[in-house]
């Protein structure tokens, strides 16, 4: 089942995620349901509160980037109740979009590594280091459970700049590909 993507606006993008039980019931339906969705939507990583739950969990296909990086080729992976232990690295900028809001991509500086606890779908406790392309998808996944968005990164006037558009996506006045769910004040 597709999840509808939740819109800029909505306030479940802006409240902390919280835990998963380990025993949740429907958890597997819920990650199958957020592979199709991610791929309908042609999205390289998402973010529960981005299907609409809040809880700590995110998926993310990185074989987009192996053109640039091999090592991504086989890089899918679920992340439940991650936990960033450090940042590190140079910064570096990329540009960035998101689902929650189409339409809309900029130029975001994040380090360069990330080092992560988390469990993967069969609750297996993984404490690793991710890098480059992944890197950057995991820090801004993981964004989304702590009610951050890539724009809260950029400069007060190039949040102006975006307002308007903005204020459309809040609107609901976009036309993605895939299914929205229009934000609720």
């Amino acid at each position: 089942m597709k999840y509808p993507i939740t819109l800029y606006g909505d306030i479940i993008l802006r409240k902390k995620a919280k835990e998963i039980e380990k025993d949740s019931e429907g958890l597997n339906e819920i990650i199958e349901n957020m592979w199709e969705t991610m791929y309908y939507a042609d999205g390289v990583g998402l973010a529960a509160p981005q299907a609409g739950m809040p809880i700590r969990m995110f998926v993310i296909d990185g074989s987009s980037g192996a053109d640039e990086e091999p090592e991504l080729k086989d890089f899918k992976k679920v992340f439940i109740n991650p936990e960033i232990i450090e940042l590190s690295g140079d910064k570096w900028v990329m540009n960035e979009g998101c689902l929650s809001l189409p339409e809309i991509r900029e130029d975001v500086s994040r380090p360069d590594t990330v080092r992560l606890r988390y469990f993967d779908e069969n609750w297996e406790e993984h404490e690793e280091e991710f890098s480059g392309f992944a890197g950057r998808v995991i820090q801004h996944e993981y964004d989304h459970l702590e009610g951050t968005l890539f724009i809260d990164y950029l400069s007060p006037l190039r949040k102006r700049l975006l307002k308007s558009k903005l204020n459309d996506i809040a609107r609901g006045n976009v036309r993605p590909h895939y299914k929205i769910k229009v934000p609720v004040k």
